[in-house]
């Protein structure tokens, strides 16, 4: 395990906390390397099945349907995924995970090519996103064993945002080439290949993994699903908002896009989006925050439902990526601001099932949106797919104003979870 970081003997620990002290943590680049890798075919994943599916059926409804599926079938299983993982393992639950997923991906995109009943291609989608390999939360739980108890893991969280965007900067671009200019299957086979290679790579780091929670010494460990931690469902709420924010945008984007007899500039487009949040993921993590995490949940996450409020309205490519920059600076402080709220709101041995929730919920949000925003693509005029990220955000931000309440951590920065009957205190660390 990697040591933890301390301050100097000279000087008490920065109240600024920087990405290079941050990368210069022993252990750390054993796994980020592998595991930027390894989460690089996620960012692929959905635009590649979009555009495979609409070229093959000529309706953005049933390549929306088919993404949907692989994103829910992906909400429902990320969770049951990340328990396993604190319970017997990373690697253990990586491994077959990863195989599952390429042959899986690799079914979803011959059976597209053969002009398969629409109900196939959703049998093959639902194994497709049920082992969508966790990473990000995987890596997310290493920072915390590494960064244990350290004023860095505000830091951790903002980089993790960061490396998330920069896959989102890439993945499209690199999905929407292939597809546009070599072959409609390209993506969806790239993505199954990178899986398969980056995956297996970060898997075999064992030695940056949390350790198992499942015994200590001699008796068993009770575990408490972080489910059960009422923050963590407000956070869900939140992030389902945040998934209607990128389902909606990938849709409707490759609809205008076409409309205007440009679809190279889908990935452009997207990719200004999400390079909005890149940016605002590094500003947020090289500012020495003073509102509490709640706060900044609460603010940021107004300023992001104003600004998707304004992309079904934008008319001309400079306006649509104007807003979609903007869009996108608003995601990153909301993304970064949950992920720190775990870290306060749910045990140790919980944590990596934690952030799956909340990366299942910006699956799922991303996967209604998809459906959609392709149904009123079809149905109504171009641009409308735009009123799902609106509607999305404004009402997770109802719920989160109404119940922000529950992100506040037990006394002393203590996880207070709910029991079967009675409430039990649970000790983070």
């Amino acid at each position: 395990m990697a040591s933890t970081v301390t301050p100097s003997k000279n000087s008490a620990a920065p109240s600024r906390p920087g990405y290079g002290q941050l990368l210069r943590t022993r252990g750390a680049w054993t796994f980020l390397l592998p595991g930027f890798a390894a989460r690089q075919p996620f960012a692929m994943l959905t635009i590649s099945i979009v555009l495979l599916v609409q070229h093959t059926t000529g309706s953005y409804g049933a390549a929306g349907a088919a993404a949907a599926v692989t994103g829910v079938s992906m909400a429902l299983f990320a969770p049951y995924s990340g328990r396993l993982a604190d319970r017997y393992g990373q690697r253990a639950v990586l491994v077959p995970g990863i195989l599952l997923h390429a042959v899986s991906g690799l079914t979803l995109t011959a059976l597209a090519l053969a002009d398969a009943p629409l109900w196939a291609l959703f049998a093959a989608a639902v194994p497709t996103g049920a082992s969508v390999p966790q990473i990000g939360p995987m890596v997310r739980a290493r920072w915390g064993v590494t960064l244990k108890d350290s004023p860095l893991m505000t830091t951790a969280a903002a980089f993790e945002s960061v490396t998330d965007e920069l896959t989102f900067v890439v993945g499209p671009l690199l999905a929407t080439a292939l597809c546009t200019a070599a072959h409609p299957a390209a993506g969806l086979v790239t993505e199954a290949s990178l899986t398969l290679l980056g995956g297996l790579l970060f898997a075999a780091q064992k030695r940056t993994q949390p350790p198992v929670t499942a015994t200590a010494g001699h008796a068993r460990v009770e575990h408490v699903s972080a489910l059960r931690v009422p923050g963590v469902r407000v956070l869900i709420v939140t992030f389902l908002g945040i998934g209607s924010v990128f389902g909606g945008m990938q849709v409707s984007l490759a609809a205008f896009t076409e409309s205007i007899g440009e679809p190279g500039l889908n990935g452009v487009l997207y990719g200004v989006f999400a390079a909005g949040n890149m940016l605002a993921g590094l500003v947020c993590g090289a500012v020495a925050w003073k509102a509490a995490p709640r706060q900044r949940l609460v603010v940021g996450y107004a300023a992001l439902a104003l600004a998707a409020s304004g992309l079904w309205a934008a008319h001309s490519v400079p306006v649509l990526a104007g807003l979609g920059l903007l869009v996108g600076m608003c995601i990153a402080p909301s993304l970064i601001t949950g992920y720190t709220l775990v870290e306060d709101l749910v045990p140790a041995g919980a944590r990596t099932e934690a952030f799956t929730w909340l990366t299942g919920a910006v699956a799922l949000g991303q996967a209604a949106a998809v459906t959609v925003a392709g149904q009123l693509e079809d149905r109504w005029w171009t641009g409308a797919g735009f009123l799902v990220p609106m509607g999305g955000t404004l009402l997770a931000l109802v719920t989160l104003v109404a119940l922000r309440s529950r992100l506040a951590a037990g006394p002393g920065g203590r996880t207070v979870a709910r029991g079967v009957g009675h409430r039990v205190p649970v000790a983070v660390d």
